[in-house]
């Protein structure tokens, strides 16, 4: 096995005992293998932290076949009993608002979040963590809930959680701001593909890269997201699996400002099945509806037809007719089809690689990772840097 601690003093760094100590920490070349959501925001943590980073991706941040693509994400805080990733929404909130200022670009619209649910079985369980990490919230009865927002029709609906603080992101802008900071506070970025040798392999000895050149760092960190599987397919394979997300954007009323988000919150629907989300139309691009897609197929990220699939734009249509009923009959205005890179429990994977503890894994996103971005970046980083422990939640392990 080649641990990161005989690599790095064959480089000539000095390696405390069980960690990387701060200073030599700052003295590290890091590469960082994929600029979206995660990626970026551990790059940009890392070069905060005094590390020397380089950012490598194919296509660029935010693009059109990333998991971190498209207009916009829910972020939300409510998760049930999963304390760590309230506690990640909670510190992601701060971080993006934080990040906001120092760019003096807007990216985060804190218009709400509305969790509907049949009962309050499993969301009634994150009301004392919300409450804990100091998020504002309301349990809402179905009555008191169709008072606030009339525009929804609450039949089926048994229970209601609003977040004050939730919201939503502007997804593709935030990735490009990512790298734009990057950039400008010294971090190097190079638009190439890494070349498809076997990693599992030959990566301890550095990376080839598409323009023929070769890169070879103290530290490598691959945030791939859907196509971590196929680089490493002996640690990851199966336990990640794209699979194919369909979005629907309906035209609402002309002067209708009802389903716009200074009136409307983001929602999540677990009150209907399959269950649906929806955001409130930013920047006049439409209603957003998406889901309904349970056992969604597995896609080709790269390759994979994105054309919009006709019995799923009718199910979205159905679900938005029940349940916005002024609604009915609103024109569909824009489409998109993505993926979700789906571990095989929905939980995050951050880890070394089981052979070579110099280089990190980290995806798994599960169409729940956009939003912890800023503090999922800020954690991972203290762990690569050897400042912080591993999350066993997120461990390689847990598959074996």
């Amino acid at each position: 096995m080649i641990t990161r601690r005989s690599f790095l003093k064959s480089s000539g760094a000095l390696v405390a005992a069980g960690s990387v100590s701060t200073r030599a920490a700052q003295g590290q070349h890091i590469v960082v293998v994929g600029a979206g959501v995660f990626g970026g925001w551990t790059a940009l943590s890392l070069l905060r932290k005094g590390a020397r980073v380089t950012l490598v991706d194919a296509w660029g941040p935010g693009h059109a076949r990333a998991s971190s693509g498209g207009e916009t994400r829910v972020i939300r805080a409510s998760y049930g009993d999963q304390k760590i990733y309230v506690e990640l929404v909670a510190r992601a909130l701060e971080l993006w608002r934080d990040n906001e200022k120092r760019w003096n670009k807007k990216l985060l619209f804190q218009c709400g979040s509305l969790r509907l649910r049949k009962d309050a079985s499993y969301a009634k369980s994150a009301v004392p963590l919300l409450e804990g990490a100091g998020l504002k919230i309301e349990e809402l009865t179905p009555s008191e809930a169709g008072k606030r927002f009339p525009q929804i029709n609450m039949d089926g609906v048994g229970w209601a959680l609003y977040e004050h603080d939730a919201g939503y992101l502007l997804a593709r802008r935030a990735c490009q701001a990512v790298l734009e900071s990057f950039i400008a506070e010294g971090g190097t970025y190079r638009q190439l593909a890494v070349k498809p040798i076997d990693l599992e392999v030959g990566l301890p000895e550095g990376l080839f890269l598409s323009d023929g050149t070769y890169q070879l760092a103290d530290q490598y960190v691959f945030a791939c997201g859907p196509w971590l599987g196929k680089l490493f397919p002996e640690t990851i394979g199966e336990r990640i699996r794209p699979n194919r997300q369909e979005v629907f954007f309906f035209g609402t009323p002309a002067g209708d400002a009802r389903f716009g988000e200074t009136e409307m919150p983001c929602f999540l629907d677990g009150a209907v099945s399959p269950s649906f989300y929806g955001i409130p139309g930013n920047e006049w691009r439409g209603f957003k509806i998406a889901g309904g897609t349970p056992n969604a197929p597995t896609f080709d990220p790269t390759n994979g037809d994105r054309s919009a699939t006709p019995d799923l734009v009718a199910a979205a249509r159905r679900y938005m007719e029940m349940r916005f009923p002024a609604l009915k009959g609103a024109p569909l205005v824009g489409t998109k089809v993505c993926q979700y890179e789906s571990s095989l429990d929905g939980d995050f994977i951050v880890d070394q690689h089981p052979k070579a503890d110099h280089v990190w894994i980290l995806g798994g996103g599960s169409g729940h990772g956009f939003k912890h971005g800023p503090a999922f970046g800020e954690r991972v980083a203290s762990q690569i840097l050897g400042e912080r422990n591993k999350d066993a939640l997120f461990s390689l392990s847990r598959f074996a």
